[in-house]
């Protein structure tokens, strides 16, 4: 017993279970075939931003490990500023392709993001695994989604009639199956089964944890070194062993 710990933990109430089992399924299901759909010509990707990176410099010098101490790093701090990363995981080959960093996330800045990545492999299938985040079912994405794939249908007007009308009715767009481009989505508070989480994971215990930053412009600089360095000697896909059955307690 050690009751001077506690974590946190969220009991996410599911409004549909049975909706909630088939999106997961279908998540999982791409991570299974993602190997043969990328011989196929099929790009499955895990796609997620990650905001607030701060650019900390500490305020000394780390001391370096010794046999018998372990490294130590300065408690004070200098902020710099902070910077948002949206990224891509290639879930066939573990890489992360076409980084972008930059101050901000906007709705603008995810459209261009993705136009960037598709523009790697342009006449090629691309299924993005994405949360429900509004900026991922934005207005922008479904016209870039639809110029893009050459979709000539009538959009309508955002909250007025048609595709644009709701986040729910531009969300169904954007996964229609029919579409070259695609947005597959993870359900609410399921963003544990979108595997660029992981890789954000790895990046904070690699990089960001245990370093120093003089300005932003270094902490980019850094981030695309370390994917640089991540891809050619690290990356390799993740063994995904959940298959959807039910989490209990």
């Amino acid at each position: 017993m050690k009751p001077h710990k506690v974590e946190y933990w969220l009991n996410a109430k599911v409004d549909d279970p049975e909706k909630f089992v088939e999106e997961v399924a279908v998540v999982c299901d791409l991570y299974k075939q993602a190997k043969s759909l990328h011989e196929q010509g099929t790009h499955v990707v895990s796609i997620d931003e990650k905001t607030g990176i701060q650019a900390l410099e500490r305020a000394a010098e780390s001391l370096t490990m010794k046999p018998g101490l372990v490294e130590k790093v300065e408690y004070e701090y200098v902020r710099h500023g902070t910077q948002c990363l949206i990224a891509n995981l290639e879930v066939a080959t573990g890489k992360i392709i076409t980084p972008t960093i930059g101050a901000r996330r906007t709705e603008e800045d995810f459209v261009e993001h993705v136009e960037n990545t598709v523009a790697e492999d342009a006449e090629g299938k691309w299924i993005f695994i994405s949360d429900q985040l509004n900026t991922h079912q934005s207005e922008g994405l479904v016209k870039w989604v639809a110029r893009k794939c050459g979709i000539e249908q009538e959009l309508g007007a955002k909250g007025k009639s048609g595709v644009l009308k709701t986040m729910l009715s531009r969300a169904k767009f954007l996964n229609n199956e029919e579409h070259r481009i695609r947005f597959v989505y993870t359900p609410k508070h399921s963003s544990w089964l979108n595997q660029i989480e992981l890789w954000f994971s790895i990046l904070v215990r690699k990089l960001l944890k245990r370093s120093s930053f003089k300005s932003v412009e270094e902490l980019r600089a850094k981030i695309l070194e370390f994917i640089e360095y991540f891809n050619k000697t690290m990356a390799k896909p993740f063994k995904w062993t959940y298959t959807g059955r039910p989490l209990k307690m």
